[in-house]
C-alpha cells in the first residue's frame, strides 16, 4: 500500500527537534508532548534520519487504518491460533484425569497436583532468558516455531507415559519449551503496534485461551470415543493428537509468522517501513534500535529496581492462581456437579467461551479510552463476584446447579480480561524496549507462579466443595482489585510531580543522553493510567 498524501518536511539537523514535529501522525505517544528529543540524528551512522531515508510520507487516518488491519491479519490470527494450543497442550491433562489417566498411572494422593506444579518451575524460570534471547534473533519466527515444534514433540509423547516418573519428565519438558512462546509473542507485538492500541491485541491471546478450554472439552468429548484404538486408552489420545497438531503448526510458523518490521520488506513499502521506525523511535523516546542492541545485566538491574512491576506482577499471578486452578480442575468440577462423561467435558465449554467473549469486550473498551485501571479492576470484581457466590453456597454445587454454575460463568469472564489488561498495562509504562522486554517477561513470569498455586488449590480430598480452592480464589480476586486501585494513584502521581517540573529545570539536571537512558524514569515520561 504506497501512501502518496503529503509529505513531512526534513526536520532540523541539531540534536533538538522542533515543537511543531506532527508527532500526532503517529498516533497516541508513550512520552508527553513536551518531550524534546532528536528525531534528527542517529548515532551509529551520523546521519539523520531524513539523510538516510528520504522524506516521510505522512498516512492519512484511512490509509493508517488500512494498515493496521494489514497487520492484524498477518499477525494475529497466527499468533493467537499458536496461543490457543499451547493452552490447549498444558491445561488438557485436566480432562485427561477423568477419563482414567491417574487411574491408569497409578497416581495417588497429590501425585496428579505435583505433575501439574512441575510445568510451572522452568517455565516460570526460564521466561526471562528466553525473551533476552529472542532479542538476539533476527527472525523471531524461528525461534518461536523451534519452540513450538519442540513442545508439539514432547506433548506427543506424553500419549505413551507408563508411570508416575515418565508423566513428570514430560511435564518437565514441556515447561521447559512452552516458556518463552507468550513473552515472546508479546513482545512481538509490541514491536508492531503502539501502546493504545496493544491491550486489544494481547486481549486476542486470552480470548484463545479460553477458547482453548472450550476446545479441551469438545476434543476431549470427541477423542474419548477413541478408547481402545490402537490399544491405546481415551486419554491417551487426547495427548497423541493434539501433539502431531501442534508439531505441524510449529513447522507453519517458520513460514507464515511475520518477523519484525524491518526484515518485512515482501509485504511492506518503504514508506510503511519508515512509519514504523518512526513509531518505534517515539516508544524509545528517542532512540533508534540500532543505537544499542544488546541488552546488559544493567537493564535488568535498572527493570528490577521498578517496585511497581512487582504490584503489576501480583496482579497477574493472583489472575494465574484462579485461571490454571479453574483450567486443571473444571472438568472435575462439572463432574462434582452430577455431570458424567461426555457432558461433563461438554459443560466446560459455556464458561470458557463467556471469558473470551468478556476478554475482547473488556480490552477494546481499554483501548479506546486508553484507560487500564478500570478495565482491570471491573474483572477482578466479577472474580470477586463469582466465587463469593460459590462460597455463599458452601461449595455444594449439585444441590444448586443454576447458581454454581452461573457463578463460575462470571468468574471465567473476570478471569480472562484481567490479564491483558494487566499485560498492557506494564507494556505501556516501561522504557525503553529492553527494560520492556525484560519487564515483560519478567512480569509474565511472577505471574506465572500463580500456576504453581493454583496446581495445589484444589485437592482432590476435599471435593466436591473445594473449600480452599473456592476460598483462595475470592481472597486473590479481592486482594488484586485493592492493588490496581493504589497502582492507579500512583501512576497519577507520578504524573503530577513530572508535571511540575520545568524543562529548563529538567534540561540543567540531565543531559539528553542520561534522560533517554533513563526510559520510563525521565520526568518526560507520562505513565498510562
Amino acid at each position: 500500500m504506497a501512501w502518496t498524501t503529503r509529505r513531512l518536511p526534513a526536520p532540523r539537523t541539531s540534536r533538538t527537534a522542533p515543537s511543531s514535529l506532527p508527532l500526532t501522525e503517529y498516533r497516541s505517544l508513550v512520552f508527553a508532548p513536551r518531550m524534546q528529543t532528536s528525531i534528527a540524528t542517529s548515532p551509529t551512522e551520523g546521519k539523520s534520519y531524513y539523510e538516510r531515508h528520504g522524506p516521510m510520507t505522512a498516512p492519512t487516518r484511512t490509509e493508517l487504518t488500512t494498515f493496521v488491519s494489514q497487520v492484524d491479519i498477518r499477525l494475529v490470527p497466527m499468533l493467537c491460533i499458536l496461543y490457543l494450543i499451547s493452552h490447549l497442550d498444558r491445561a488438557n491433562i485436566g480432562n485427561a484425569k477423568i477419563l482414567g489417566l491417574t487411574d491408569e498411572l497409578g497416581l495417588s494422593g497429590m501425585q496428579y497436583n505435583i505433575a501439574l506444579s512441575l510445568f510451572f518451575i522452568p517455565y516460570v524460570l526460564l521466561e526471562v532468558p528466553s525473551n533476552i534471547l529472542l532479542k538476539h534473533f533476527t527472525r523471531p519466527s524461528v525461534y518461536l516455531g523451534t519452540l513450538i515444534v519442540s513442545w508439539g514433540i514432547i506433548m506427543t509423547l506424553t500419549g505413551v507415559v507408563r508411570n508416575f516418573g515418565g508423566l513428570l519428565t514430560m511435564r518437565l519438558l514441556l515447561g521447559i519449551f512452552e516458556a518463552g512462546f507468550f513473552p515472546g509473542s508479546v513482545y512481538l507485538c509490541s514491536r508492531w503496534y503502539m501502546p493504545r492500541d496493544l491491550a486489544t491485541r494481547v486481549a486476542a491471546f486470552f480470548c484463545a485461551s479460553a477458547l482453548s478450554g472450550a476446545f479441551s472439552g469438545l476434543l476431549a468429548a470427541g477423542l474419548s470415543k477413541m478408547d481402545g484404538v490402537g490399544g491405546y486408552s481415551g486419554w491417551r489420545w487426547i495427548f497423541l493428537i493434539e501433539g502431531l497438531i501442534t508439531v505441524v503448526l510449529g513447522v507453519l510458523t517458520f513460514f507464515l509468522l511475520v518477523d519484525s518490521p524491518e526484515i518485512s520488506t515482501k509485504w511492506l513499502d518503504q514508506d510503511e517501513i519508515r512509519y514504523l521506525v518512526i513509531q518505534e523511535f517515539i516508544k524509545e523516546g528517542g532512540k533508534f534500535k540500532e543505537e544499542d542492541k544488546k541488552t546488559s545485566w544493567k537493564d535488568v538491574g535498572d527493570m528490577m529496581r521498578n517496585w511497581r512491576i512487582y504490584l503489576l506482577s501480583y496482579i497477574m499471578l493472583c489472575q494465574s492462581a484462579c485461571n490454571y486452578g479453574t483450567k486443571f480442575t473444571l472438568p472435575t468440577i462439572t463432574e462434582a456437579m452430577g455431570f458424567t462423561g461426555t457432558n461433563a467435558q461438554l459443560m466446560t465449554v459455556p464458561p470458557y467461551i463467556a471469558g473470551a467473549i468478556s476478554a475482547v469486550l473488556f480490552s477494546k473498551l481499554s483501548d479506546r479510552y486508553y484507560w487500564r485501571m478500570p478495565f482491570v479492576a471491573a474483572p477482578l470484581l466479577l472474580i470477586v463476584t463469582g466465587y463469593a457466590i460459590i462460597m455463599g453456597l458452601k461449595g455444594r454445587l449439585e444441590a444448586n446447579i443454576g447458581p454454581g454454575y452461573f457463578a463460575i460463568i462470571v468468574a471465567c469472564m473476570g478471569i480472562y480480561p484481567t490479564y491483558p489488561a494487566t499485560a498492557s498495562w506494564a507494556m505501556n509504562n516501561l522504557a525503553p524496549s529492553k527494560r520492556r522486554a525484560i519487564g515483560s517477561a519478567f512480569n509474565i513470569c511472577m505471574g506465572n507462579t500463580g500456576g504453581i498455586i493454583g496446581s495445589y488449590m484444589y485437592l482432590d480430598k476435599e471435593a466436591p466443595t473445594y473449600p480452599t480452592g473456592f476460598g483462595l480464589s475470592l481472597a486473590f480476586g479481592g486482594s488484586a482489585l485493592l492493588v490496581a486501585v493504589l497502582l492507579e494513584l500512583s501512576f497519577a502521581y507520578g504524573n503530577k510531580r513530572n508535571a511540575r517540573l520545568t524543562e529548563t529545570e529538567i534540561r540543567e539536571a540531565y543531559t539528553d543522553e542520561q534522560l533517554l537512558a533513563m526510559g520510563d524514569r525521565s520526568p518526560f515520561f507520562k505513565y498510562t493510567l
